[in-house]
């Protein structure tokens, strides 16, 4: 997600449990062009990427303020029996009260995601929901500067459904072709 961003050339702080120090070898991986921050300093930005395993998020987002921010939910529950009816991203949702959550960049694979999205004459297809019209439109945005080719597929129940852990979506690779 971070050379996603930059690709879109947009301005990337990388943040982990382990604290700054720990991410010089993936700050000097991206060029320097991303710095590394603490986790308070990440989830201060306008647009924050959620991408921990499915066990973790809860510690993960836990006393942040979210009030305004948009939180891309890359997770992915691999058990759903323990969803309750819910989709991950509605759960995540509940976990970062005040935030706009767009589900996205969860059904390909971190190389698939991280490389050329441009292929075969077409653009790679990245998928979205979400409840917030606005917050889907940025995030939308993010990819196509990015060389993605987005596609809004409603809200976080049904959309969300179609893309999370066995639903018709996950690892779904696709180019579209003009």
């Amino acid at each position: 997600m971070a050379g996603t961003a930059l690709r879109a050339r947009r301005e990337v702080v990388l943040a982990n449990s382990r604290g700054p120090e720990s991410l010089t070898s993936e700050i000097s991986a991206l060029g320097g062009a991303a710095t590394a921050g603490t986790v308070e300093q990440a989830a201060g930005a306008d647009i924050v990427v959620l991408a921990v395993p499915w066990p973790r998020v809860a510690e993960a987002v836990q006393g942040l303020d979210w009030s305004g921010r948009i939180v891309i939910d890359t997770t992915n529950d691999f058990d759903p029996g323990d969803l309750n009816g819910e989709t991950s991203s509605e759960l995540v949702a509940g976990l970062v009260a005040g935030a706009r959550v767009v589900k996205a960049a969860n059904t390909l694979g971190a190389a698939v995601l991280g490389g050329d999205p441009q292929e075969a004459g077409g653009r790679r297809v990245i998928f979205l929901s979400g409840d917030d019209a606005g917050a889907k439109s940025a995030v939308a945005t993010l990819f196509e500067e990015a060389g993605f080719s987005a596609i809004d597929l409603g809200d976080l129940g049904e959309g969300g459904a179609m893309q999370q852990v066995h639903g018709p979506l996950a690892g779904v690779n696709l180019i579209r072709v003009p």
